[in-house]
């Protein structure tokens, strides 16, 4: 088989397919849809003024498609419709952007129409160049006269440069069949023709050794486009001596082969990697999926969430590219599921902001409220009113936390003036309380049963007579109702008492022992309401002198309980 006849480069359709596919990963070594839309236009731009743009025709449809797709959703997320003639933010933008492209646009269709007159040309003067091989077969002049015009002609043919690639095969193989018709018909002068045949095979030689370092090389997609240009440099040169063509030939292929099968061995890596690529990301679009999907009932809640969808994110741009087809699907599927959290995570923040200005606003009114109370003297309804205002400060939930601090400083000041004051006044008794405790000293009294055991009976009613005699005065529009409520309840008592000495009447003069109990019991009382107030200031640094004061008063009635119990023990 002679070489002239077989094609330059073994180029299976998979591997055909394979160059395109690497034309499109290469185009698309940038992800133009993370990009920006000011991004974008600068991204075209920059393509737009360089060296290679002819070249990057494909690059620049991505970037487009990119931009247009970006625009829209972007419209459509600002409500604005796509159709309208109005203005709009995004107006200067697409303006500039259309400016590049039409110029590009433009740019390119003249390039492309000289190329295709280029090509036109190059196809007539190749024309030329068969006609004029052809006549000089024809001849069959003396070797000294044809071979010099043989040569001329070859040279004219490799100065032309491509031709249409409709054209590119017949013409190719038109001309390589008259060149062998050449060698092998002119009876031409065999030391010239061994010389050529010796330059043609040196020549060869030299493309063989080229093929063969290409093979070696990791860069795969590099060897196989030097390769092609090797092929095109064959076809350029004459025959060898018929006892090298087929060896030459051969070895070559060979070169050619290995370069073929790794390139193709590469995109199938390729593919193996591409399938990897996208079960990864599938998996991510799943994990990105739930955690969009979580419930988040604070802002601290929607934080939480929003770093673990940002480290997914940096996990996502650490793998690489699907499939073409599937890329861009999966692409969009991870997008959709992060621009859903945070489009209900912005709906939430505008929602909180709202009610945090609320909850602003209310406190203020709490502030002016307190304010207004300060300098009150009517302590015991103001005291009950400023805890009720402490109570509802609580249950407001969070405002701006730049004002938070200042906020609370105001409330506290306002409170603490207060109760400073009326903690300077003499501590009135507390009939009401003492009342509400003697209500409820009475319905125990109604709720013991007699066990019939005197000595236990008489015990316990000594206990609620000690009980309802350590508890202080009640409001005196009161005092015979509840009086007569308990001796109501203790007349049981009395009953069983008869016959066995009449018991100590109620109203009979406190003992020593009683006496002291009393007293026990109320300093309990004070103790409870000091460590109260204490809450109240806990959190005001202006309400430190008053704090130290309580816990000298509390220290101070804690060391009286101990004394007060010696002496009640020692009764």
């Amino acid at each position: 088989m002679s070489e002239e006849i077989i094609p330059g480069a073994e180029i299976t359709p998979d591997v055909a397919q394979a160059a395109e596919t690497v034309e499109t990963v290469e185009a698309a070594a940038v992800n133009y849809q993370e990009l920006a839309l000011p991004e974008l236009v600068s991204a075209f731009e920059e393509l737009a003024k360089s060296e290679d743009r002819m070249q990057r025709a494909k690059e620049a449809d991505v970037i487009k498609a990119a931009f247009y797709k970006k625009l829209l959703k972007a419209k459509a997320d600002a409500g604005i419709d796509p159709e309208s003639t109005e203005e709009n933010p995004f107006n200067e933008l697409e303006e500039g952007f259309k400016a590049y492209y039409n110029a590009f646009k433009k740019e390119r269709a003249d390039f492309n129409k000289a190329q295709e007159e280029e090509r036109e040309k190059n196809l007539e003067l190749k024309q030329a160049v068969i006609e004029d091989l052809k006549a000089l077969l024809e001849k069959q002049e003396d070797v000294n006269v044809t071979f010099p015009a043989f040569r001329a002609i070859q040279d004219r043919w490799k100065a032309v440069g491509p031709v249409p690639a409709t054209n590119f095969r017949s013409l190719n193989d038109t001309y390589q069949l008259y060149v062998e018709q050449f060698y092998d018909m002119v009876n031409i002068n065999r030391e010239l023709r061994d010389l050529d045949f010796k330059k043609n095979l040196e020549a060869k030689t030299a493309l063989c050794e080229e093929a063969e370092t290409l093979s070696a090389k990791e860069d795969v997609i590099g060897a196989f486009r030097e390769l092609q240009k090797l092929h095109e440099q064959w076809k350029d040169f004459g025959p060898v001596e018929k006892a090298f063509r087929e060896e030459i030939w051969e070895r070559f292929k060979a070169a050619t082969a290995i370069i073929n099968k790794k390139y193709q061995a590469h995109f199938e890596s390729l593919k193996d990697q591409q399938e990897a690529n996208l079960a990864a990301k599938t998996a991510l679009c799943e994990k990105v999926e739930a955690v969009a999907a979580k419930v988040a009932l604070t802002m601290n809640d929607w934080n939480a969430i929003s770093k673990e969808i940002e480290s997914i994110q940096q996990e996502w741009k650490t793998i690489g590219y699907a499939a073409k087809k599937e890329n861009q699907k999966i692409y969009d599927r991870f997008r959709a599921a992060c621009d859903d959290f945070f489009t209900r995570k912005k709906a939430y923040y505008n929602e909180f902001k709202d009610g945090i200005n609320e909850n602003l606003a209310k406190k203020v009114a709490i502030c002016e409220q307190a304010e207004a109370l300060k300098d009150s003297k009517d302590w015991k309804k103001t005291s009950e009113v400023l805890i009720d205002l402490q109570k509802q400060w609580k249950e407001i939930g969070t405002v701006p936390r730049q004002k938070a601090d200042a906020l609370w400083k105001r409330f506290r000041a306002a409170c603490d003036a207060f109760f400073e004051e009326r903690d300077k006044q003499p501590k009135p008794e507390d009939f009401h309380g003492n009342l509400k405790a003697k209500m409820r000293l009475v319905d125990e009294i109604n709720a013991y049963e007699l066990t019939g055991d005197q000595e236990q009976d008489t015990a316990a009613k000594d206990a609620f007579v000690e009980k309802w005699q350590s508890i202080g005065f009640v409001p005196f529009k009161e005092k015979e109702k509840v009086g007569q409520a308990y001796r109501d309840a203790m007349a049981k008592f009395r009953v069983q008492g008869r016959g066995a000495g009449r018991p100590r009447q109620d109203r009979a003069p406190m003992t020593e022992k009683e006496k002291l109990t009393r007293k026990y019991n109320q300093l309990e009382q004070d103790i409870v309401n000091y460590e109260n107030n204490i809450g109240f200031f806990a959190r005001s640094k202006n309400a430190e002198p008053l704090i130290r004061q309580m816990e000298a008063r509390i220290a101070e009635a804690k060391e009286e309980l101990k004394a007060l119990e010696a002496q009640i023990r020692e009764l």
